[in-house]
C-alpha cells in the first residue's frame, strides 16, 4: 500500500522543471524561478509580493554583515514613522519632484476623509531632517549618523518584477550629517565600499563603482555614487547608491550649527541605502534553467544531506549516516540540512534542492556506506566527488569556498565579454544593437545624454549613461565625445537599465 502511495505522489510531483528558457524568454524564465524557488508568493496587490523565508534568509545574513560594518563607523540604528506629512514632504522642491508620480497617500481614515492627506514614506530624508535641525545646534552635536532597517513604497510604475520594481521593498537607509564637505565626501565612499562587498564577497557579483551623471544623480543631492551591475543582455542594474546630498536639504531645514569659533555654518549631509533588490540582481545574475543558484555565503542552507536508499539496503543505517552528517556540519557553522521525506524520490528532491538553489548536495547511499563516505554535488557546475566522511568538514568549507570563488570568477568573465569600448556613434549604435553595455569616451553635458536618449529610444527601452567609473581609463589627448563630436572630459558607462 506504501508503495503504491508513494508511485503515486511521485508520478504526480514529476511537473518540477522550468517552462521557460533564461537565454530564450527572460522575464518568463525570472518570474517562475523566483515563484518555483520558493523565494517570493504573489499577493493580490499588484507589484506587492511576499518574501518567503528562502528570501528572507538572504536578506538578513547581508543585515548582519551590513549593521555590524556600520556600527564601527559609529552609526546608530533608529526608526522614524513611515507617515510624512504633505507640508514637509513638499519642501524639498527638486527632491519632491523627483519621487511625486511613486507617492502613495493616505486621504481617508475609515469612512471620513482625512483633512490633509498623509504620505507614506518614498524615503526619509524629508521625515527625518526637521528634527536634524532640532538635535544639531553646535559643533559637539556633529557628527550625527543615524540609520534605519524599514520599508518604503513606491507605487507609480509599469512592469511590476519582484525584487527589482517593486511597490513596497525593504532597504537599509543611512543618514548623516557633518561639519565638513571633506567628512561627508569620505564617508560617501567608505559605504560604497561597503556595497561593493556585499555584491563582490556575499553576492558573488563583480560591480563597477562610479558616479551618476547630473541627469541621473539623486533628486536634490550634490551627486549620486553607485555601485553598478551589468546583468548582461546591454542591461545596467543600478546596485546601490551612496550620495552625497551637499548643503540642499540644510538649506531647506535650517539644519545649522556653531562651530567652535562661534561661526554659524550649515552641514553637509549623506544619505545611503541599499534594498531586497540585491535578492533579484543575484537571481539574474547566477540562475540557470534547473532554477535558482544561490553563492553559499548567502544561501541560507549551504548543504542538502540526501539519503538514497536501495531496495534491500539498510535504509536506517542510511538515515542514521544523513542525520550525523547533518549534526558534523551544523557544529563546524556549515548551515546544513537533511531531507529525509519518504514520499518523494531522491531525483525528484535532486531536482527540487536544484532549482532552491542549494550550493551543495550530499548524497549518501548503501555504497557510500559501505565505503564511509559521501558523495558531493555542486550547484554551480554539478561535478561530484566523493569525500570520506573523515575529514567531511574540512574538504565540504573547501568546496564551498570553491563555489563562491568561481561564481564571482564566471560572473566577471560574462560581464567583462559584454563591455565594448567604443568611439564613435556608429559603433555605439553597433553594439547597442548587439545588447552590450558601452564604455565611451563623453563631453559630460547635459543637453548631449538627453540627446541619446531620444536618439536610442525604441521597444528596448532607451540607452542612458549608468556612471562614469570611479576609475577612470586614461583618455588620450584629443580625445572627442562619441556622441556629440566635443572635446571628451571622462569614461562613462551607457546601457539600457532595469
Amino acid at each position: 500500500m506504501a508503495g503504491g502511495k508513494k508511485k503515486k505522489e511521485v508520478k504526480k510531483e514529476t511537473g518540477l522543471g522550468l517552462s521557460f528558457k533564461k537565454d530564450e524568454n527572460f522575464g518568463e524564465w525570472y518570474s517562475e524561478v523566483v515563484v518555483h524557488g520558493e523565494m517570493i508568493e504573489y499577493y493580490d496587490i499588484s507589484g506587492c509580493y511576499i518574501l518567503r523565508p528562502w528570501s528572507m534568509g538572504i536578506w538578513e545574513i547581508m543585515q548582519v554583515f551590513f549593521d555590524a560594518e556600520i556600527k564601527k563607523m559609529k552609526i546608530k540604528n533608529c526608526y522614524f514613522p513611515l507617515f510624512v506629512s504633505s507640508s514637509v514632504l513638499e519642501k524639498e522642491k527638486d527632491h519632491i519632484e523627483g519621487f511625486a508620480p511613486e507617492v502613495a497617500w493616505v486621504t481617508k481614515s475609515g469612512k471620513s476623509d482625512l483633512e490633509i492627506p498623509i504620505a507614506i514614506r518614498p524615503t526619509s530624508e524629508t521625515v527625518m531632517y526637521p528634527y536634524f535641525s532640532k538635535w544639531i545646534r553646535g559643533h559637539r552635536d556633529l557628527p550625527l549618523k543615524l540609520n534605519q532597517w524599514c520599508n518604503v513604497v513606491r507605487w507609480e510604475f509599469s512592469n511590476p518584477t519582484p525584487f527589482i520594481r517593486s511597490r513596497e521593498f525593504l532597504w537599509q537607509e543611512g543618514h548623516t550629517a557633518f561639519a565638513t564637505k571633506e567628512e561627508a565626501d569620505e564617508e560617501v565612499l567608505q559605504v560604497l565600499e561597503l556595497y561593493r562587498r556585499i555584491y563582490e564577497e556575499f553576492l558573488a557579483i563583480p560591480v563597477i563603482k562610479g558616479k551618476k551623471s547630473e541627469m541621473e544623480k539623486f533628486a536634490g543631492g550634490l551627486y549620486t555614487t553607485s555601485v553598478e551591475v551589468n546583468k548582461g543582455h546591454g542591461r545596467g542594474v543600478q546596485g546601490a547608491t551612496s550620495h552625497c546630498l551637499g548643503q540642499n536639504f540644510a538649506k531647506m531645514f535650517e539644519i545649522n550649527f556653531e562651530n567652535e569659533k562661534g561661526e554659524k555654518g550649515m552641514v553637509w549631509q549623506n544619505s545611503w541605502a541599499y534594498s531586497t533588490r540585491t535578492i533579484g540582481v543575484m537571481v539574474m545574475v547566477h540562475g540557470d534553467d534547473k532554477g535558482l543558484v544561490l553563492p553559499p555565503k548567502v544561501a541560507s542552507v549551504q548543504v542538502v544531506v540526501v539519503p538514497v536508499p536501495y531496495k534491500d539496503a539498510d535504509t536506517q543505517g542510511i538515515l542514521d549516516a544523513c542525520t550525523a552528517t547533518v549534526e558534523t556540519l551544523s557544529e563546524a557553522g556549515i548551515r546544513a540540512e537533511s531531507d529525509l521525506r519518504d514520499n518523494y524520490s531522491p531525483g525528484w528532491k535532486y531536482s527540487q534542492w536544484e532549482m532552491k538553489g542549494v550550493p551543495l548536495r550530499i548524497e549518501i547511499g548503501p555504497k557510500d556506506l559501505a565505503n564511509n563516505q559521501v558523495r558531493c554535488v555542486r550547484r554551480d557546475n554539478g561535478s561530484k566527488s566523493d569525500i570520506k566522511r573523515d575529514n567531511l568538514v574540512e574538504q565540504v568549507k573547501t568546496l564551498l569556498d570553491n563555489i563562491q570563488q568561481s561564481l564571482l570568477d564566471a560572473a566577471k568573465q560574462k560581464r567583462d565579454a559584454s563591455v565594448q569600448v567604443v568611439k564613435t556613434w556608429d559603433e555605439f549604435k553597433d553594439a547597442l544593437a548587439q545588447k552590450k553595455m558601452i564604455l565611451a569616451p563623453w563631453c559630460d553635458e547635459e543637453e548631449v545624454e538627453k540627446d541619446v536618449k531620444e536618439r536610442t529610444r525604441g521597444e528596448m527601452g532607451a540607452a542612458k549613461s549608468l556612471c562614469s567609473p570611479l576609475e577612470q581609463p586614461e583618455l588620450p589627448e584629443g580625445t572627442i565625445c562619441f556622441a556629440s563630436g566635443k572635446p571628451a572630459k571622462k569614461w562613462t558607462y551607457w546601457g539600457r537599465s532595469y
